[in-house]
This record gives structure tokens, sequence and C-alpha cells, in this order.
């Protein structure tokens, strides 16, 4: 089983700049203003209009990731972000919903094999020609 790496540099104490964010996290300016157009991830405007993240946001930033990376979209992610990150806001909701996306991924899977067994099947039949 591979593990998605969620290591990032340390951030200072101080706000990040999007360019600081997208630094410390390999994730580019595109992709944080779409997770903030999205409400993966919350932003500070300075008087000038420029957005600046607290330190957590490092953290959250890699986390958006991981669920990506286990194939869960914006949407599904909105909804379980909160209790991922903040135990006071952690349900039973939360696991549900992170078993039913893994079952759906299991069905999935289980589909694919079934299509390659048919594939092999045909392969064989004709191959014999």
């Amino acid at each position: 089983m591979s593990v998605i790496a969620t290591h990032v540099r340390s951030a200072p104490q101080s706000l990040l700049s999007i360019g600081e964010l997208s630094s410390h996290t390999g994730v580019s300016p595109r992709s944080l203003r779409y997770y903030e157009e999205q409400g993966l991830l919350s932003t500070r405007r300075t008087p000038a209009g420029h957005r600046r993240y607290g330190r957590e946001a490092v953290n959250r930033v890699a986390l958006v990731q991981r669920l990506f990376a286990a194939g869960l979209t914006s949407t599904e992610i909105r909804p379980v972000l909160p209790g991922l990150v903040d135990e006071e806001h952690r349900t039973d909701d939360l696991v549900t919903t992170l078993r039913e996306h893994r079952s759906r991924l299991q069905q999935e899977i289980t589909r694919q094999l079934d299509t390659i067994d048919i594939l092999d099947e045909v392969i064989e039949y004709h191959g014999r020609s």
C-alpha cells in the first residue's frame, strides 16, 4: 500500500502570501485559488486585496491534496474537511462519508477487474486464429 507524502516545508509564524503558501506546499497558486473558490481553504485579504494565509493553511492544503489523491472531489471534500482538521467538528457522518467513498472505489475496482477478465477471454478466443 502506498502512502501519499504530506511532508511540507515548515512555514514561518507570520501570514503567508499565495506565493509563499505555494512554495511551502508545492501546490500552484492557481490550485490554491481554486481551493478557496470551492470552500476548502480560507484566506484573509490585505487592504490592497492580496491573499494572506495563516500557518495552518500549509497542513490544510496537504490534507486536501491527500483527499484528492484518494479520489474525492472538492464537493465531497468540503463537508468532511472541518471534521478532519478540528475534533470539535468531527461527527459520525464524517466516517460514514469516507466509508461510502471507499465502498464506491471498491465497486469500481471490482467492475474494472471484471472488464479485464472479459477482455482476456476475448483475446484468448481470438488469439487462437
